[in-house]
């Protein structure tokens, strides 16, 4: 169902990137009434990356500033850096830490844009919050929203976007989910428009980490070196880390092994146990996940009822699998794979989807195994 188009108090979150700005472009030419908005998420915004990668930078809402001008709209600077920090920097901590892998942009969607802001946006007579990611909103006949993948599969981001939940889609404005543009027609849309950002390098590293040394950042938020054992999957001792923190599930790299094994094939991390400080590797086929529970489920929409068919995407730019999947007390969910697949991690998001419909996503809890335990 198309909605009927109407003037809308519209408040565009502006990164400071050529997606952000061409979507607010985009809303103000639509006809909207449109504010836009830059998010300070640090005290100090030199402590995150330099260089103007369109997210967090003093540089980046200097970029903000200017494409706002250019497009003619208000612009303000807001300071959620204590929310950020609690909500975002502190639970990628705190899950690092119980040796788990989190998503920090999808929490940055759900605590921060689209709760945090949102809630502003709302209480300031706003109608919706607008940003550049690819996604679309579509409004059914009795009135429910529902969140789909992008018109381009190549540039979805409903992934991250799977935290939302029906009241926050009712808010939502994407502007550039349903076109078929490619990023190259986009940075030339902006560059019709006049706007600087056309050429400005897409942010893909983790905003709050200025030199991207994950392992160094939580090295020193977690108390620096903290030595432990690297074991094979009977338990003896092949190596040392300086922290458990520093390895996810499935890497390969950096182990710093001092002998191959007995196979000579390589060996990968399997398990991650904060409390004894181990770290447990393995062969590939050893990372084989048949199933797995997530906790913490978020809808987008009517919760499911029973079990079914849906296809699960496992990370951002991961692509779909054949899952059946179950609610169980509404609390925990149950997965199963049609075919084993890899490199999933308690922490991770699972998100499932409905052909191209967003159903929901929620946190890996556990999994189980082929040729192993659950973890």
């Amino acid at each position: 169902m198309t909605e009927t188009p109407r003037r809308l108090r519209v408040l565009a979150a502006m990164s400071g990137g050529v997606d952000s700005a061409v979507a607010a472009a985009r809303a103000a030419e639509a006809g909207h009434d449109v504010t836009g908005v830059h998010l300070a998420l640090s005290a100090n915004p030199q402590s995150f990356r330099t260089g103007a990668r369109g997210c967090c930078t003093i540089e980046d809402s200097r970029d903000a500033r200017r494409a706002a001008d250019v497009i003619g709209i208000p612009f303000y600077v807001w300071d959620l850096a204590e929310r950020f920090r609690e909500d975002v920097v502190e639970d990628f901590v705190a899950e690092y830490e119980a040796g788990r892998t989190p998503n920090p942009c999808l929490r940055c969607n759900e605590k921060i844009k689209f709760a945090a802001l949102l809630d502003k946006a709302l209480a300031l007579g706003f109608d919706a919050v607008a940003t550049g990611h690819y996604a679309t909103v579509v409004l059914n006949e009795d009135g429910s929203r529902e969140l789909h993948r992008a018109s381009d599969m190549a540039k979805d981001q409903s992934y991250v976007l799977g935290v939302l939940d029906e009241r926050q889609l009712a808010h939502a404005m994407f502007p550039l989910g349903d076109t078929l543009t490619t990023k190259d027609e986009i940075r030339a849309e902006a560059e019709r428009r006049g706007l600087a950002v056309a050429k400005k390098p897409d942010s893909h590293d983790i905003c709050f980490i200025a030199d991207g040394d994950t392992q160094g950042f939580l090295a020193n938020r977690l108390g620096g070196k903290a030595e432990g054992d690297i074991l094979d999957e009977s338990g003896t001792k092949v190596g040392t880390h300086e922290g458990a923190f520093g390895f996810t599930i499935g890497q390969r790299k950096g182990l710093r092994i001092g002998h191959p094994a007995a196979d000579g094939k390589p060996r990968y991390v399997l398990d991650i146990s904060p409390v004894n400080n181990t770290v447990t590797v393995g062969p590939a086929e050893a990372l084989d996940v048949t199933a797995l529970t997530a906790i913490k489920p978020r809808w987008c929409g009517t919760p499911p009822a029973g079990s079914g068919t849906y296809t699960a995407q496992l990370r951002a730019h991961g692509g779909e699998t054949p899952v059946t999947a179950e609610l169980i007390d509404g609390s925990e969910l149950r997965v199963t794979f049609t075919e084993p697949v890899r490199g999933v991690a308690p922490g991770q998001a699972i998100v499932l989807y409905d052909g191209t419909r967003v159903v929901g996503s929620a946190t890996i809890a556990t999994t189980s195994r082929a040729a192993a335990a659950s973890v």
